[in-house]
């Protein structure tokens, strides 16, 4: 009896810290006040226009990042874009009336700026100003500094003990062979958990709710795998290790958004080649290819290919408004959907397809592209139930479970079944029977946690991934880089793609497609692949000193000098109108300096042309003074045909002379002999 009164108090202290934990991330992340990061202005008139992003499209569109409205200046007419180092770009993207910086027209491959430099915008000029660091430290100090009103210490101590008493409760079910591992499964995670805080706080980070969502999700697949299979804990362990250093190596890298879009074609041929293999060489167990074996480790490629699937999909933002680019990602998305299909994973291939359109929105803006690629899914969907017919006898099975307990309905009925008897607070850790049904602890984990933890930790479990993905999408608009922002709604997209698959599906609310429940479901492929995907929400967490995957702001002394001697301190209100009529003056300076060279390069046009004319004349007269050579050549050429002419008559003549006086002295002398 004393066991069972303990094993309750255990039961109502594991839900009370379950609520405990989300209310405490859900007061961080969704009610506290997040700030923008400010590194730049645009002087805009009498105006300051702070820069809160790396990447600012500029124009007269409610789209816009920097809204300006000028007569020349288009609804997207620039885009303003700021590299890891501290350098500003300005880019025209395609704009009627032209980018131009200190009288200069901005190529296609854009231009850097400096402090002080003048952006001419179809005719409106505005000057573009670093802040000093004065000024930094003063929007640093204003801004809202993650971790002070709901410490992550005390939300790490709630998630400490809450795994603590889940341990109890498997203490009172489990084998005695298997409490050992058990324990040292829980215990690697209070360890792993309590030295990422710690690192976090060496590095003066303080956001530590998105690990701790993670942390706690992890900790009810941990629950799951004990009571399914206690003899595999081992594996387990080496997974959880394996997926949390394999999320801070992934925002690590993250941090750099040069090189992390340096890699997207590598990354891309990578997860091709993975889905090649995995059609290539992978058995098929129950209709997919989905596994392959690997040292011991059953290995499921697709899950991995979500990760490389964003990381290729988000875009900057000076790329996207390039047509390749675009076209390229569209091609890559069918061939993966495509291998998907070949494979037989036609849940994993649905969740592409769910990325894709959040992906192609935020890429291109365009709902009828999004509408195309809908009508063409339906129609691939269409011909694909019509040549898998299992994927048919799961369409006519949704809704009908009931219908068939013993045969279709058989997965169904009893996961609905144990749900049920769970009730409220569930049997306890292990205690539950639906572990006795194959899947049960992955296509079903859902209906296994409210069977044993109870309906509200099963509510729970639900909660933590809808605040993730909800906190993903408030933070995507905060983004340093458009790249971020994609990712993170891509991922949040991904997220709940996945869970109401799962959820849903195992309770026959939608077609059972055999998906895993983000971090509980257990699956070392899929743990992996939710711990990776957690990188990307790191990455557009922007809040003062809350993510390490955010690097600090840096400046490029080159780009940056502090060129405010003449002007100290723009915001003050002494020296708006000269600082207003300085850049005026120096805007006109500028605009009359390019109009001279406007003029300038007319006349050397002019000159030029005249100078053709010359030298057209000059050719002209030339090729006359070549046909006048030519004919004198000719002519003398004659003459000294004459004269050879003339020579040889004469030597002729000569010949003859002689020939004739020989011939008359020779008769002569024969008229002498005769006489």
């Amino acid at each position: 009896m004393l066991s069972d009164y303990l094993l309750k108090l255990t039961q109502f202290a594991v839900i009370i810290l379950s609520a405990a934990i989300l209310l405490r991330c859900f007061r961080s992340l969704l009610q506290e006040k997040t700030d923008r990061e400010t590194s730049a202005y645009l002087r805009v008139g009498k105006e300051n226009v702070p820069i809160e992003h790396w990447e600012n499209l500029i124009g007269r569109s409610r789209s816009a990042d920097i809204r300006l409205f000028g007569d020349g200046i288009g609804k997207l007419h620039a885009i303003l874009r700021r590299s890891d180092r501290g350098i500003w770009s300005v880019y025209d993207i395609f704009s009627k009336g032209g980018v131009w910086v200190n009288g200069m027209r901005v190529p296609a491959y854009g231009m850097k700026l400096r402090t002080g430099d003048i952006i001419n915008l179809g005719g409106s000029c505005v000057r573009f100003i670093y802040m000093n660091e004065e000024q930094r430290e003063e929007t640093e100090e204003e801004r809202f500094e993650a971790g002070i009103s709901v410490s992550p210490t005390v939300t790490l101590i709630e998630l400490v003990l809450f795994q603590v008493l889940l341990f109890i409760e498997h203490t009172f079910t489990a084998d005695r062979q298997h409490i050992g591992m058990i324990a040292l499964a829980y215990g690697t995670l209070i360890v792993l958990e309590v030295c990422v805080y710690e690192a976090m706080r060496v590095i003066d980070r303080m956001g530590f709710e998105i690990e701790i969502l993670a942390f706690y999700l992890t900790t009810i697949g941990v629950a799951v795998s004990a009571s399914s299979t206690p003899e595999d804990m081992d594996k387990q362990i080496l997974l959880i290790i394996a997926s949390v250093m394999l999320f801070i190596a992934g925002g690590w890298w993250l941090r750099s958004l040069r090189l992390t879009t340096s890699m997207r074609i590598p990354f891309a041929m990578l997860s091709l080649g993975m889905l090649a293999v995995n059609i290539l060489t992978a058995d098929r167990i129950n209709g997919a290819k989905n596994w392959l074996e690997f040292g011991g480790f059953s290995f499921q490629p697709s899950e991995l290919v979500k990760v490389f699937y964003i990381y290729v999909g988000a875009s900057t933002l000076d790329m996207l408004y390039r047509k390749k680019n675009l076209f390229s990602f569209i091609v890559y998305s069918a061939i993966c959907v495509v291998a998907l299909a070949l494979i037989g994973d036609f849940g994993t291939a649905l969740i592409f397809f769910a990325t894709f359109l959040v992906i192609s929105f935020m890429r291109s803006g365009s709902i009828a592209t999004v509408l195309l690629a809908v009508t063409g899914a339906v129609l691939a969907a269409v011909l694909a139930i019509t040549v898998k017919p299992y994927i048919a006898q799961r369409f006519a099975i949704w809704g009908h479970a009931w219908d068939d307990v013993f045969d279709s309905g058989y997965q169904q009925t009893r996961a609905m079944s144990a749900a049920a008897s769970g009730g409220l607070i569930g049997k306890g850790a292990g205690a539950g029977w639906l572990k006795t049904i194959v899947a049960s602890n992955t296509d079903m984990v859902f209906a296994y946690v409210c069977e044993e933890l109870g309906l509200i930790v099963g509510i729970c479990s639900v909660a933590a991934v809808l605040m993730m993905a909800f906190f993903a999408i408030r933070m995507a608009k905060n983004g340093r880089s458009a790249y971020y922002g994609i990712a993170a709604c891509a991922t949040s997209s991904m997220l709940l793609v996945q869970l109401a698959l799962n959820v849903f599906g195992s309770v026959d609310m939608l077609p059972f497609t055999g998906v895993t429940f983000p971090f509980v479901s257990r699956g070392g492929s899929s743990l992996i692949s939710c711990w990776m995907l957690m990188a990307y929400l790191k990455s557009t967490d922007t809040r003062l000193g809350a993510s390490f995957a955010v690097k600090p702001l840096e400046v490029d002394d080159e780009f940056s000098p502090q060129l405010f001697s003449r002007f100290d301190d723009p915001d003050e209100e002494n020296d708006n109108d000269s600082y207003d009529e300085e850049v005026h003056r120096i805007g006109k300076k500028r605009l009359q300096r390019t109009k001279r060279g406007i003029r300038g390069d007319e006349s050397r046009s002019r000159r030029q042309e005249n100078g053709f004319r010359l030298s057209n004349d000059g050719i002209r007269q030339h090729e006359k003074a070549l046909r006048a050579d030519r004919n004198d050549y000719r002519s003398g050429h004659r003459v000294q045909r004459q004269e050879k002419d003339f020579r040889r008559t004469a030597r002729y003549s000569d010949e003859y002379d002689d020939f004739y006086d020989e011939r008359s002295w020779k008769n002569t002398y024969r008229e002498e002999d005769d006489r």
